[in-house]
C-alpha cells in the first residue's frame, strides 16, 4: 500500500466515544502516516467497537485494542486485509516522539517496534521507558476530564478493571487515506454481542449491590459508617473538622450548651451512672473563672461513652438542654485532661492564643469601659472652650462605638460557646450590648 504525503501540515480528528465519555484525539498525519492509516481503517471498519479497557494503571496508562479483551489478541489493518503474516508491521521511529505528557495516543509494540490494534492513552508525565518500543502517533485534545475518570477506575493487583470501561464507537472526522480494495466499510455500527463483550467483568450500566449477601447486622453497620462520614464530609466543608477523616477520642465526650452554674461534681454524678469516669472538667475561663458553658467527660472504657452519648443529648440538667457530641472537641479545642486546659488550634491546625469570655463578662467590661472614658473626657476638658469639649466628648463616643461594633460583629461570628445561640442567656446579653449601642448613638 502506497502511503501520499499530501496533508504534511494537517491534522485530523477522531472521537473516541466510551462509557465514561467522550475524547477527542488529533492524529499526527505528517510524523506517523503508517501508523495513523492503520488506526484511521481500524475506526473505520468499526473494529474497536466495544473493545475493552484491560489495562489501568494509574498514572501510567490506559490501554485497550483487543477485541478479545485478553490482552494478547487484536491484529494490524494490513493483517485482516493481507492475512496473518501481516498482523503486525513495523511502527515508525522518526521523528522521535516521547512519552512526555498526560493525553498521548500510542501504538503497543514489542521489542522490534512491531504494532498492531492494540494502543493506550498515557496517564501520566515523563514516561521516558515508554519511548523505545511504542509508537506515538497523537494526543488528546478533548476529554482530559475522561481521561482523569479512567485514571481513577478501581482495579485488581492485575491492573485490570472491576467494572468495565469500553470503547463504545468511533468517530472519524476527516480521512485523508484512500481505502483499499479489498477494505470492507459496515454500513451501521455492529450490535453488542457475546463475541465482542467477552473479557469482562461488571457491565458498565450493571447496578452495583454492594449489600448483596450480607446479613442485615453488617448491612446496618455499613450504613450508619457511610451517614457517619456524610456528617463529617459537611463538618468538614463548614470548617467544623479540619479533616472529615479526623476521629476524636473514643472515650471522651464533649458536652456544650451547659448552665454557668453546673459545675464538675454535677456532670460526674449525672454521667457517672453510665459508666466509671476517669475525669470530669467544665472549661472556664483562665481569668474570670467563669464557665466557658462546655466540658468534657472521659469515661473508663469506650462502652459507657456510647452509651451516654445515645441517652445523654438533648437532656435538661439545670433548666438547660444539653447537647453531646464525639466530634466537635477535635476540630479546633483539644483537651488535654483535667486541670492542664485546653488548646486551640485554626483552621489548618495550628496553635492559636484565645482569650475567650461569657458575653456577661464581656458587657460588664464595656459598660465601665464607657463609663471611665466619659469621665476622662469631661474631667480633661473642663479647662476648654464649649465647642472644643463637645467636639473631643464626641470624638471619644465615636472611638468607643466603632470598637463596641466590632466587638458586637465578632461575638455574633465566633463561635465561643458551641450552638449558643439558641439560649436565653445569649440573646439577652446580646439585647444589653445592643441596647448600649443605641445610648452612644443618641449622645
Amino acid at each position: 500500500m502506497k502511503l501520499v504525503h499530501l496533508y504534511k501540515t494537517k491534522k485530523m480528528s477522531v472521537v473516541i466515544e466510551t462509557t465514561l465519555g467522550d475524547i477527542t484525539v488529533d492524529l499526527f498525519l505528517s510524523e506517523r502516516p503508517r501508523a495513523c492509516l492503520n488506526f484511521l481503517k481500524l475506526c473505520k471498519i468499526k473494529y474497536y467497537n466495544y473493545n475493552l479497557f484491560h489495562t489501568i494503571s494509574r498514572g501510567f496508562i490506559a490501554q485497550t485494542g483487543d477485541p478479545t479483551g485478553s490482552r494478547n489478541g487484536g491484529e494490524s489493518i494490513f493483517g485482516i486485509l493481507d492475512g496473518k503474516l501481516k498482523t503486525f508491521f513495523e511502527g515508525e521511529n522518526e521523528p522521535r516522539m516521547k512519552h512526555t505528557k498526560m493525553g498521548l495516543i500510542s501504538f503497543v509494540g514489542n521489542q522490534e517496534r512491531m504494532i498492531g490494534s492494540q494502543f493506550f492513552l498515557t496517564l501520566g508525565e515523563d514516561l521516558a521507558y515508554l519511548d523505545e518500543k511504542h509508537c506515538v502517533f497523537g494526543e488528546v485534545v478533548e476529554g482530559f476530564d475522561i481521561l482523569e475518570m479512567i485514571n481513577e477506575v478501581i482495579c485488581d493487583t492485575d491492573e485490570r478493571p472491576y467494572q468495565d470501561v469500553r470503547i463504545t464507537h468511533t468517530v472519524i472526522l476527516d480521512d485523508p487515506y484512500p481505502d483499499p480494495n479489498r477494505l470492507v466499510v459496515p454500513s451501521r455500527s455492529p450490535s453488542p454481542s457475546a463475541e465482542r463483550l467477552q473479557g469482562g467483568r461488571i457491565a458498565p450500566d450493571e447496578e452495583i449491590d454492594e449489600m448483596e449477601g450480607k446479613l442485615p447486622a453488617v448491612i446496618a453497620e455499613i450504613q450508619a459508617d457511610k451517614e457517619a462520614k456524610a456528617r463529617a464530609t459537611i463538618l468538614e466543608m463548614v470548617g467544623d473538622l479540619p479533616d472529615a477523616d479526623m476521629a476524636p477520642p473514643e472515650n471522651v465526650l464533649f458536652v456544650c450548651k451547659l448552665n454557668p452554674v453546673t459545675n464538675d461534681d454535677d456532670l460526674e454524678i449525672i454521667f457517672s451512672r453510665f459508666g466509671k469516669i476517669k475525669s470530669c472538667e467544665v472549661i472556664r475561663d483562665k481569668k474570670t473563672g467563669d464557665s466557658l458553658q462546655y466540658a468534657f467527660v472521659e469515661f473508663e472504657d469506650q462502652k459507657s461513652c456510647e452509651n451516654a452519648y445515645f441517652k445523654m443529648d438533648n437532656v435538661l440538667i439545670d433548666d438547660r438542654r444539653i447537647h453531646v457530641d464525639f466530634s466537635q472537641s477535635v476540630s479546633k479545642i483539644r483537651w488535654h485532661g483535667k486541670g492542664r486546659g485546653v488548646t486551640h488550634y485554626d483552621d489548618k491546625g495550628k496553635k492559636v492564643k484565645m482569650i475567650i469570655m461569657t458575653l456577661a463578662g464581656v458587657t460588664i467590661k464595656i459598660r465601665g469601659r464607657i463609663l471611665i472614658t466619659q469621665r476622662i473626657i469631661r474631667e480633661k476638658a473642663t479647662n476648654l472652650p464649649n465647642e472644643l469639649k463637645i467636639d473631643l466628648y464626641h470624638q471619644g463616643i465615636k472611638i468607643i462605638l466603632k470598637g463596641l461594633e466590632i466587638i458586637l460583629h465578632l461575638l455574633v461570628k465566633v463561635k465561643i460557646n458551641l450552638e449558643m445561640k439558641e439560649t436565653d442567656h445569649y440573646h439577652q446579653e446580646v439585647k444589653i450590648i445592643l441596647e448600649w449601642l443605641n445610648i452612644i448613638r443618641n449622645l
